[in-house]
């Protein structure tokens, strides 16, 4: 053990001048700590209580005799000495177990009091013969139970369990040796070891190291060793573990036996356990002095020596280590701080030391880490590279990188830097730039497979180690495609993998199977972003991938991208759009966007400027074949030729568009009609025109077209198909044809006449109007119109002559009416009738005559005798249809609209006049001069 280093990281306090307070009057027996207070017990029974400092707090009679041991609880602030009080009868022992309650007091004298004896309890009984007590041990169960050991000189161990305070408790005995020689078999250490719920215990005897389970009934026992120790030499550590001291070294003991021993030579006079550090009081028999070590065990060094008067007594509280001597000094020692302890070792450059030191007593990882970096450092200066780096890599975490980075830069430490970098990876703990350092260092080294293991590690993406985006661009920039790739791949970063292989490899196959693999969403994504590329290399295919996205089975449709997200892709390649469109509406019927779709493909297929796209396949064939021109372009008419013909066949496409998109039953098309009207007008497509005006039923506007195409032809065939008012048509289209006719300043004699027949037939518009019109076109002669006129003459002759007879026979029926008239108001009327009108009997009185020269019995007539039965119903038609003729007066509206839609407005006036309805209805005001007023 020589070869220990010595340290001081312990240091006296109070300047090594402690002393036992001068109330402890008696010699000390015992002492205990616990609760921030030390418990001495005297010969003379007295039990002191003393503070930080050894300042006496106060003290009081415990046993009339002498304190043999005491020890304080933990969990409550209760004290248990066993002493010895005067001796009741010669039956009963004088040594006595005692509790007492510290919180609680009770007066003694005028000015003192003593804690509460809350119990007293004999230790022997006839059960538990009497025997010298050479240990004392307390195990604190859950409160209140206790588990009180006592051994004796004899080899047993007698146990107390239960609630002591009430004397609820079960006594049993342990038998550790059975000899005649006391002095071989006396009780000289416990320890108790508390496993979960299991309790055990460890008894050391001069010649023996035994071990109870005391969860056995009863308790079982395990010898663990033939060679025991004696007092005070016994002690227990944090781990549990039984510490034994001998004069030639320390042992340690578990639950199965010896464990490891430290050769620390001399008689052990104490021993104890202080924060993972041993503590031993060594004498040395060739001097007689006494040494006090305190060992580190970890670390294998001497935390503090120190030469010592003979100790009686050794305790811990406080936070230090507390030595009672038997002259009543006392030493206190306490653990230096981190930082000084570090310090010291720092000085001696001592690094190796002071991290073991850090680590061993579990210092925060920034304190083991500032240890860690000096010693970098120190070693970095000793151009120590490699170690260096060694310790700078277990600050990771905890030290800023660039601060190690900065070291190691020059380009002759490349190979230390990479593997910091590595590891600052490897710990999820690099940023961008470090993995753009690290990426940069493999290329520069040409390290391939260094490369391969970072990027390819199985749990490298995954975990996301390194910035993925930042790896992607270094190996990319790099040449290094193949990681890239792989690293976008395994990340899912589906754009940077579709990026390296369309704008670096231009490996279009292969993008485009990957985009097949993805899922719907991702392949929506990466086609949008990178489309224009594909469709200009590969339309065919990329053409295919669009309709499984757009059409996969067993999606709702609503759910799937509609084919106007993917119309910028065909920006320039519109031919490419016309495929796909029609691919797409010939197997999806019923689509959302089908407006849209029908819109933009009216548009591609109206357009006249749409490039051909078989034009370099042509070409190539037509250089292969040896016969295309010097420069290798087709001929100019054979390409005139080709895109007139595709011209024509994609207008009669869009024809077919616009009749198949307006079902007969919707009124609406699935397209836009003003969008579809304008794109026929810019692209002079005059079918598509005429058909749409024709469904929109905008008929002067589908004869404007022929007007403006001078189909005359095409111009009468239409008017004849939508003039014909007997099938919905509008005939007023003839008189439209007629004045363009007029005006038209040509020779159009042929077509006039055919104008004239059906303005005639239908009787459209008056002989003057026609005359009006066709007057204003010079190359028209009257012969054209000849015919026409004499057959109107002759017609109108005729309907003159037909007036005339209906006014002769008017007027005849009228003077006839004015004479019948005249004559019933001048001449009696005799009533010849002999029956009855009604019921055609004998006519008999009473009898009732009417004017009409009708007859009725008055019986036949009831309760009506004012009017004739049988001329009431026509009277009653007569007064209604003035009553309505009436009524149609105030409605001005009804007249002008007639007049205006007539024909012929002079004989809608006429018949209105005819009618009574316009006539003279309002006079003037009572009392101004008499005025007539012609109105409704």
């Amino acid at each position: 053990m020589y070869q220990w280093r010595k340290f001081e990281f312990f240091e006296e306090k109070y300047a090594g001048k402690g002393l036992v307070p001068e109330e402890v009057a008696g010699r000390i027996e015992c002492c205990s700590s616990g609760r921030g207070k030390i418990a001495v017990g005297c010969e003379d029974g007295t039990v002191s209580l003393l503070d930080r400092g050894f300042k006496f707090s106060y003290g009081f009679q415990a046993h009339t005799s002498s304190v043999l041991f005491l020890q304080q609880l933990k969990q409550r602030n209760f004290l248990l000495t066993v002493g010895e009080d005067e001796q009741i009868s010669p039956q009963l022992s004088s040594v006595c177990l005692k509790v007492f309650d510290l919180d609680k007091t009770q007066p003694e004298g005028p000015s003192t009091s003593i804690p509460d004896c809350i119990q007293i309890l004999r230790i022997f009984t006839n059960q538990f013969p009497e025997a010298k007590i050479t240990s004392f041990l307390v195990l604190e169960e859950a409160p209140p139970i206790l588990l009180i050991a006592i051994g004796l000189d004899n080899g047993c161990i007698y146990c107390i369990q239960g609630d002591i305070a009430r004397e609820r408790i079960k006594r049993f005995m342990l038998q550790v040796e059975n000899r005649q020689d006391k002095t071989q078999c006396s009780i000289t250490g416990m320890g108790f070891r508390v496993d979960g719920k299991a309790f055990q215990l460890f008894a050391v005897t001069p010649t023996s190291v035994s071990l109870f389970n005391l969860q056995t009934q009863p308790a079982s026992r395990q010898t663990l060793d033939q060679i025991g120790s004696n007092a005070n030499s016994v002690a227990m550590n944090d781990r549990l573990e039984l510490i034994i001291g001998r004069p030639e070294a320390v042992y340690f003991y578990e639950v199965d036996g010896r464990g490891p021993c430290w050769a620390f030579e001399g008689e052990k006079k104490f021993l104890g356990w202080f924060r993972g550090y041993l503590l031993c009081v060594i004498a040395d028999q060739r001097n007689g002095s006494n040494t006090f070590n305190i060992y580190d065990l970890k670390n294998r060094l001497i935390a503090h020596s120190i030469v010592v008067k003979e100790v009686s007594h050794m305790l811990c509280e406080w936070g230090s280590i507390l030595l009672i001597m038997k002259d009543k000094s006392a030493l206190c020692i306490g653990e230096k701080d981190m930082e000084s302890k570090l310090d010291m070792l720092f000085k001696k450059n001592l690094y190796t030391v002071a991290i073991n030191l850090v680590q061993s007593q579990q210092a925060d990882a920034a304190a083991t880490a500032e240890v860690l970096r000096k010693y970098g450092d120190h070693l970095y200066s000793k151009q120590d590279f490699d170690e260096a780096m060694a310790q700078y890599i277990h600050t990771i975490g905890h030290l800023e990188p660039s601060y190690v980075i900065q070291k190691f830069l020059d380009a002759q430490r490349i190979y230390n830097l990479t593997n910091y970098l590595e590891n600052l990876h490897e710990k999820g703990l690099g940023s961008k730039d470090h993995t753009t350092l690290l990426l940069n260092c493999y290329t520069k080294l040409k390290d391939v497979d260094k490369l391969n293991i970072f990027i390819k590690s199985e749990d490298g993406v995954g975990e996301h180690k390194f910035d993925v985006e930042t790896a992607i661009r270094v190996c990319r920039a790099a040449n290094y495609h193949e990681h890239a790739m792989y690293v976008a791949k395994k990340a899912g970063r589906h754009e940077w993998y579709l990026k390296i292989l369309l704008e670096d490899l231009g490996n279009y196959d292969e993008a485009l199977q990957y985009i097949s693999s993805l899922d719907q969403g991702q392949a929506g994504v990466t086609v949008k972003e990178y489309g224009k590329l594909l469709i200009e290399h590969k339309p065919t295919e990329t053409i295919e991938i669009l309709m499984k996205l757009c059409t996969e089975e067993g999606t709702y449709a609503y759910m799937l991208p509609s084919p106007v997200d993917f119309l910028n892709i065909f920006i320039h390649h519109p031919r490419s759009l016309m495929i796909f469109l029609e691919k797409y509406i010939n197997k999806v019927k019923d689509s959302p966007a089908q407006v849209e779709i029908h819109n933009t493909l009216l548009e591609l297929y109206l357009s006249t400027d749409l490039t051909f796209p078989l034009m370099s396949q042509s070409q190539a064939n037509i250089n292969e074949n040896g016969n295309g021109t010097s420069n290798g372009k087709l001929p100019q008419e054979h390409k005139d030729v080709k895109t007139e013909n595709d011209h024509k066949q994609r207008l009669e496409k869009g024809l077919e568009l616009l009749k198949r998109a307006w079902p007969s039953d919707q009124e609406q098309p699935l397209y836009d009609v003003d969008l579809a009207i304008i794109l026929c007008e810019m692209n002079a497509f005059k079918e598509g025109l005429l058909y749409l005006y024709e469904k929109l039923k905008l008929y002067k506007e589908v004869i404007a077209c022929y007007m403006r195409a001078h189909d005359h032809v095409g111009l009468i065939a239409c008017c004849k198909r939508l003039g014909d008012s007997g099938t919905g048509g509008d005939p007023t289209l003839w008189a439209d044809l007629l004045k363009y006719f007029g005006e038209l300043g040509e020779d159009c004699s042929k077509e006039v006449r055919e104008v004239l027949t059906y303005i005639e037939r239908d009787d459209i518009l008056p002989p003057i109007m026609v005359l009006q019109t066709l007057s204003s076109n010079p190359f028209l002669s009257l012969s054209v119109i000849k015919d026409y006129i004499s057959r109107k003459l002759e017609h109108e002759s005729k309907l003159i002559e037909e007036d005339r007879r209906m006014i002769d026979k008017y007027q005849e029926e009228t003077s006839t009416m004015k004479k019948e008239i005249q004559d019933l108001r001048t001449n009696a009327r005799i009533f010849q009738l002999s029956k009855c009108t009604a019921c055609t009997f004998t006519l008999d009185l009473p009898a009732v005559h009417f004017m009409c020269m009708h007859s009725f019995h008055q019986r036949c007539l009831g309760d009506n005798e004012k009017e004739c039965p049988e001329c009431a119903p026509e009277y009653r038609s007569v007064l209604e249809m003035k009553r309505n003729l009436e009524q149609n007066s105030k409605n001005q509206d009804q007249f002008f609209n007639q007049v205006k839609s007539s024909k012929d407005g002079f004989s809608v006036i006429a018949e209105f006049f005819g009618k009574g309805i316009i006539s003279k209805t309002s006079k003037g005001p009572s009392g101004s001069p008499d005025s007539t007023t012609a109105g409704f």
